[in-house]
């Protein structure tokens, strides 16, 4: 048997999604109102950021996003103080939400807005030192409101939210999905209780059928994990067209029908009523599935799915 399947030549099984990353940059076009239909169904504003912006409209949105924003741990501000030059400077946030200046000393910011950190550190400023004192606050870098993108894509890292994005968004700016990209990725977030929960995305139905509802809205702290998918072998000989090898990404789950199909189909002379599938376990014991291919077309009896290994044979038939 092994001389056999040593002799079968190879078939290439092409998944689905053959080039995922340019069609991630294509789908960024979802039509606005079903991802507006999206934000709505979980209580997500809709947001210009989910989809191209006009001219003007996107310098608004970020106008927009910085007033609102909530300072957290590891921002980094710049702060200017009008004719108090040794105040000019910058500082990191500190975990506890705290930053330490010359003349104040330490000041609790985090959970603020830029303008309520302005105001604050002007009324501080006025009560020792100076009259109708002027502050700058300018966040250089949002690091409290950041997204991880791990695994399968070209730049994993970490990547600033600033204002609304998607799921499909972020991917793009990571660089797109890499070919061993999995069929399914995951969206982790922690939750207010510090339990974090795993939101699985189909990658056909999100990119292929453009899903609008898999395109999530994204949140601070949100581990995008793209998992490294990996080649498994599938071996179909007997009475079909085209009897070797099938490769097959192992989060595509091929099925039995589907692994005949791209051996060409069976021959004129198959009996399709006494197919056998082999399988072995981790011990290396043998376990026979029987299968009549005519009941599973006809849906009386379920497909099968089948894992790596597994070794499909097509007897022909007697008469």
């Amino acid at each position: 048997m092994m001389n056999m399947l040593k002799k079968m030549p190879k078939i290439a099984f092409l998944p689905v999604v053959a080039s995922v990353a340019a069609l991630v940059i294509a789908a960024l076009a979802f039509p606005a109102a079903a991802l507006a239909l999206e934000c709505a169904r979980q209580d997500v504003p809709p947001a210009g950021t989910l989809t191209a912006p006009a001219a003007g409209q996107a310098g608004q949105e970020r106008e927009f996003f910085v007033r609102e924003y909530l300072i957290g741990p590891g921002d980094l501000l710049e702060i200017k103080v009008f004719e108090l030059a040794e105040l000019n400077q910058k500082v990191r946030v500190s975990q506890d939400g705290s930053i330490t200046l010359p003349l104040i000393g330490s000041v609790k910011v985090g959970g603020m807005t830029k303008d309520g950190v302005e105001r604050l550190l002007a009324q501080l400023l006025e009560a020792k030192y100076l009259k109708n004192a002027q502050v700058s606050v300018f966040i250089l870098e949002y690091l409290s409101n950041r997204v991880a993108v791990i695994g399968a894509v070209e730049k994993p890292g970490m990547y600033e939210l600033v204002g609304r994005k998607s799921l499909l968004q972020m991917i793009s700016q990571a660089g797109g999905l890499k070919e061993n990209a999995a069929n399914e990725i995951y969206v982790l977030r922690e939750g207010q209780d510090g339990q974090t929960s795993s939101l699985a995305i189909n990658l056909e139905d999100l990119v292929i059928n453009g899903n609008p509802r898999l395109n999530v809205p994204l949140q601070p702290n949100d581990v995008v994990n793209v998992p490294v998918d990996r080649l498994i072998t599938i071996y179909v000989f007997g009475e079909v067209k085209q009897p070797g090898a099938l490769q097959v990404k192992k989060s595509m789950k091929i099925t039995l029908l589907q692994a005949i199909a791209q051996a060409g189909g069976t021959t004129e002379d198959a009996a399709r009523g006494s197919i056998t599938v082999t399988r072995k376990d981790r011990t290396g014991k043998e376990t026979k599935i029987k299968a009549n291919l005519k009941d599973i077309i006809k849906g009386r009896k379920p497909n099968i799915q089948l894992v790596e290994g597994d070794v499909i044979y097509v007897p022909a038939s007697i008469f």
